[in-house]
């Protein structure tokens, strides 16, 4: 697929054209090259076709993008084949991004595709429950885990400020202890798909 193609297919999704870095659409066009090579033996995601996946995959997670103001670190919790978190990398690269996936496999192209591409992104071959103690984020976010309430409340011990969650507006799980849940905001051209905020609430000790 051109980089045309997939910038056309990602019209949708972009909220200011001029926002886009210039090399974005280059970057992603090698990304779906390397994603579709690895899918044809390893089962990274089960959307095949590259159309579909630069709709769904890549356009979600630019989305998710632009709305990350003041965001300086963000984890991507069980980022599978990169999703949010290489998209959101290419776009905000001025954010220390990791991602977290436990299945090697999957960890095995997260290296590679971070390679690829000339990221400095950190890739975390492990649970997250595993990390340091100490080790938190501004942002972690979480698209198409296993079991989202368990997720969502690991996610929770590694969020400073905020959880993102790129979900559908039936499966939006129960805020954890000591967060809120702010507004849903609808994802172009993706029916049910949302961003769903979930902001920790701050007490006057801190």
């Amino acid at each position: 697929m051109t980089e045309q193609e997939i910038e056309t297919l990602l019209q949708p999704y972009i909220l200011d054209a001029g926002t886009v870095p210039q090399t974005l659409y280059s970057q992603l066009a090698l990304y779906l090259d390397l994603l579709l090579k690895w899918n044809a033996r390893t089962n990274l995601t089960a959307i095949r076709g590259p159309e579909e996946i630069v709709r769904r995959h890549f356009g979600e997670s630019l989305f998710a993008a632009q709305h990350l103001a003041g965001c300086r670190t963000l984890l991507d919790f069980g980022s599978g084949a990169g999703f949010p978190g290489l998209p959101i990398q290419l776009f905000r690269p001025e954010i220390r991004i990791t991602l977290a996936e436990s299945q090697n496999k999957k960890a095995a192209f997260l290296r590679e595709a971070v390679r690829t591409l000339g990221l400095k992104t950190e890739v975390w071959a492990g649970r997250v429950e595993a990390m340091p103690a100490n080790v938190r984020f501004d942002v972690v976010t979480l698209r198409a885990v296993d079991n989202m309430d368990t997720a969502v409340a690991a996610a929770a011990l590694r969020a400073e400020r905020r959880i993102l969650l790129l979900t559908t507006s039936g499966q939006a799980p129960q805020s954890p202890a000591g967060f809120t849940a702010g507004d849903a905001i609808p994802i172009p051209a993706a029916k049910e798909r949302q961003l769903l905020w979930l902001n920790r609430v701050v007490t006057l000790e801190e």
